[in-house]
């Protein structure tokens, strides 16, 4: 099979991959798990965790057995059903691999999928749509829908990203009020999603932004991680019973340092007043499948940046890395 596939990415994941036209099968038919899905991928969307695990020093090296192929996220069709499946071959069905230390990704023609992330595609859902949902789909709908009522007050940094454009479609479909930050440049795209505040934090400090607008929001999920007194000041534009959830984080020992702090510095020293949460989606079907439903309905639809041929894959990862992708990176397999 052809298959995208890497054994050093130190140098950068988007380098050091070679599209290998004979590449091993996944498992498949006897070796096959009782809780796994054979997949014949048609569409695969890229996240940050493709390329950050793979280039961390000796975990990058030593967690992934190797040559390796990255990505998670996926839709394409059943080939074959572990003894305990309830799919039927050929059924079309999109999701998400478990962890990025997988040997067998989904920038390949076959994949391997968990059956917590294997969920048929509903009617009227393209495979392109539904290969998106994966990670930031995922991410978005843990952030928002476990922490809020119909009729709160929703605040998301970050609003035009992958998991920024779900987020405020999501938050919109529970019945949210929605502000997010963006530059002036995606506002447009930022309200067109259902939107009804919108921070152009190019041109204003969001914190200040959110201190002097008199709204207490009731949920702060960000998605950038590069602005910590966004926390230890929400304080003063969030209710006493919000969460504060992180998502993003940028890399080094700093951002490190900052995150280890927000858990254990109390509030008595300057720490943080509100609860700070850090989300690291875990698959799940039911979620997965009431997405499904809310795109069936039209409440929600993925926001794609662009779709690369397969032979593409390094000019993919190039894009997403500019961090100016409006939602997501695509990449058509089949």
């Amino acid at each position: 099979m052809k298959a995208w596939q890497y054994t050093d990415a130190l140098g950068g994941l988007e380098k050091a991959l070679h599209l290998n036209t004979s590449a091993s099968l996944p498992p498949a038919g006897a070796s096959l798990g009782s809780e796994q899905v054979l997949v014949k991928v048609e569409y695969a969307s890229l996240n940050p965790v493709d390329y950050k695990f793979p280039e961390v020093p000796i975990v990058g090296r030593l967690a992934i057995s190797k040559p390796a192929t990255p990505g998670l996220d996926y839709a394409g069709r059943v080939v074959a059903v572990g003894s305990h499946g309830k799919l039927n071959v050929g059924q079309m069905v999109f999701g998400k691999l478990d962890n990025p230390k997988q040997q067998f990704g989904t920038l390949a023609e076959y994949t391997v999928t968990p059956r917590a992330g294997t969920v048929p595609v509903p009617d009227g859902v393209s495979a392109e749509d539904a290969a998106c949902v994966g990670v930031a789909g995922l991410t978005a709908y843990q952030c928002i829908a476990p922490n809020v009522k119909s009729g709160e007050n929703v605040f998301i940094n970050g609003g035009s990203g992958g998991t920024g454009t779900f987020g405020i479609q999501i938050a919109k479909a529970l019945g949210c009020h929605v502000t997010v930050t963006c530059s002036g440049a995606n506002e447009a795209l930022c309200r067109k999603l259902g939107a009804d505040q919108v921070i152009d934090y190019r041109e204003q400090d969001p914190v200040e932004a959110l201190k002097s607008s008199g709204k207490k929001f009731d949920l702060v999920v960000d998605n950038v991680g590069m602005n910590s007194q966004l926390y230890y000041q929400c304080h003063h534009f969030t209710k006493a019973t919000a969460k504060y959830v992180a998502v993003g984080m940028q890399p080094g020992l700093g951002a490190l340092r900052d995150l280890v702090t927000r858990f254990i510095w109390p509030t008595w020293l300057g720490g943080g007043q509100r609860k700070f949460v850090f989300l690291m989606a875990s698959t799940d079907y039911d979620a997965y499948a009431q997405i499904g439903q809310w795109m069936a309905e039209g409440k929600v639809k993925p926001v794609i940046d662009e779709v690369f041929a397969m032979e593409d894959v390094p000019n993919a990862f190039e894009k997403l890395k500019t961090g100016r992708a409006k939602g997501k990176v695509v990449v058509k397999v089949h």
